[in-house]
């Protein structure tokens, strides 16, 4: 038998540099910051209402929601490499239509609607495909190492960002991204591949996981039973008000920072930057050694220590501002390699990215609903301190709940055995069929008595027999 060559860390660096390139949506603040710096000083570039202005951003989040439903179904079914380029040629082409305008339907056409959509299919190409190459003891590192790409983009893009809008001007900024990002996430996708069907990953050592509670990880759960479990709309929540408190700030950074850093502001979204990705790869392999449960317990309450914190921190207190934004950085990252995780550890491998786009569309929501109720609370109070008590109050919530949640009913436990099945008769909802075996008889042979005692028997189920023998009487 021909030995199947393992591409595992090539996919793994081919996820990593798609998502360094789709990252740019945590850069959202540095673009942010110069529309306001616009419509504060009324020099006829953009004239937004400032409750809106998170909104191309949190359509962004949506957008990217839906099309990781979508995405990971299909990339499941088809392969990850088309559904990479479709992502790849959706990003693009929706910076590109954000260069041309100015108009705030027409950014949220572009950056909110068309990029968040190619976001969504080039990142649920990514992960899944490098998470089959390995063994379930590596589940979360390799899960960390190519989400953190998407983390760490901020570190290279803000001051090019930065750079760029000096030297040509917002408008055109945007081009340059677009035609860049559409040739790396295109020409990165033709080295995602699945493994063959049949692979295992060879484990080295006995798996050291403790999720929420032992898993038969050998069983796939369909999305159709998935969304039936307690356990996903558990899993939901959290991810719900861990990604949405933590994109509060992610999109809010860079105008904070202005105030006491002024050019410099964009170090503090570089940093944070490095936090998420950090967090994303700490939390996997943390999570690979202590399990799930005990890492997202950690995480989520320091996560609201942290943005309590923001409530005492001053607008000039630059040191203690870019330190609290790394760690927020941190913590949120660790989401990301938590829950695809988590996602494979209680519903199998089989149906991983639907599974995944299911969980994730908490990470949309959260990022649609947070940042536009945060800025509307900033718009009628002049200060964010109140939704920053609401995110901490929500994730300390949220950190009490790892204690309940579990894992989900096996479905093979909850299946009814049947022996025999009954022509006509329809069968629905769980059972498992253990028909009895027989040995197939050749009766034109037996009759001529020719039969070789020799010759081993074949054994088939005893109701494909009965079905053979109504099939001859009716002819």
């Amino acid at each position: 038998m021909e030995q199947i060559r393992n591409r595992g860390w090539s996919v793994t660096m081919a996820g990593l540099g798609i998502n360094l390139a789709l990252g740019i949506l945590y850069t959202w603040s540095i673009f942010k910051a110069e529309i306001k710096e616009s419509i504060l000083a009324g020099d006829g570039r953009f004239n937004w209402d400032i409750a809106s202005l998170n909104d191309p951003f949190a359509v962004c989040c949506l957008m990217f929601t839906l099309a990781m439903l979508a995405a990971g179904r299909l990339q499941d079914k088809v392969n990850p490499r088309l559904t990479a380029i479709f992502g790849g040629i959706l990003t693009g082409a929706g910076l590109l239509a954000t260069s041309q305008s100015t108009v705030l339907a027409n950014w949220i056409l572009g950056f909110g609607v068309l990029m968040g959509l190619g976001l969504g299919f080039g990142y649920a190409s990514a992960t899944p495909p490098a998470i089959k190459w390995f063994p379930a003891s590596k589940t979360g590192m390799i899960a960390g190492i190519v989400v953190a790409g998407f983390g760490l983009a901020s570190v290279y893009i803000a001051p090019l960002a930065n750079y760029l809008i000096g030297k040509f001007g917002l408008s055109q900024s945007m081009m340059i991204f677009g035609v860049s990002f559409l040739i790396v996430v295109c020409g990165l996708a033709l080295f995602l591949v699945n493994p063959p069907a049949g692979y295992k990953p060879v484990e080295k050592a006995p798996p050291k996981i403790t999720p929420l509670k032992p898993v038969n990880t050998s069983e796939d759960f369909p999305p159709s039973e998935t969304i039936k479990t307690k356990t996903f709309f558990q899993l939901w929540f959290m991810f719900f008000v861990a990604s949405g408190a933590g994109l509060i700030i992610i999109g809010s950074v860079a105008g904070m920072a202005k105030k006491s850093m002024g050019e410099l502001a964009w170090i503090v979204v570089a940093l944070m930057a490095v936090g998420n990705a950090g967090g994303r790869v700490v939390a996997g392999i943390l999570s690979d050694k202590i399990g799930r449960a005990k890492t997202l317990l950690l995480m989520l309450s320091f996560q609201g220590v942290v943005i309590s914190s923001l409530i005492f921190i001053g607008e000039h207190q630059a040191f203690l501002l870019v330190l609290a934004a790394t760690l927020i950085g941190f913590n949120y990252g660790t989401n990301l390699s938590l829950f695809p995780s988590a996602t494979k550890d209680f519903f199998g491998l089989k149906n991983f990215g639907t599974n995944y786009g299911l969980v994730f569309s908490a990470w949309g929501i959260g990022g649609f609903i947070f940042p536009r109720a945060s800025q509307m609370i900033v718009a009628q109070t002049g200060s964010p301190e109140t939704a920053y008590i609401l995110a901490a109050f929500l994730l300390f919530f949220s950190a009490a709940m790892t204690f309940f949640t579990k894992a989900p009913e096996s479905l093979r436990e909850k299946a009814t055995i049947i022996t025999e099945l009954e022509p006509g008769k329809l069968y629905n909802g769980y059972f498992i069929y253990q028909p009895s075996y027989v040995p197939e008889v050749d009766n034109a042979a037996e009759a001529a008595g020719n039969g070789d005692s020799e010759k081993p028997v074949r054994m088939i189920p005893k109701l494909f027999v009965a079905l053979k023998e109504k099939t001859r009487q009716a002819s």
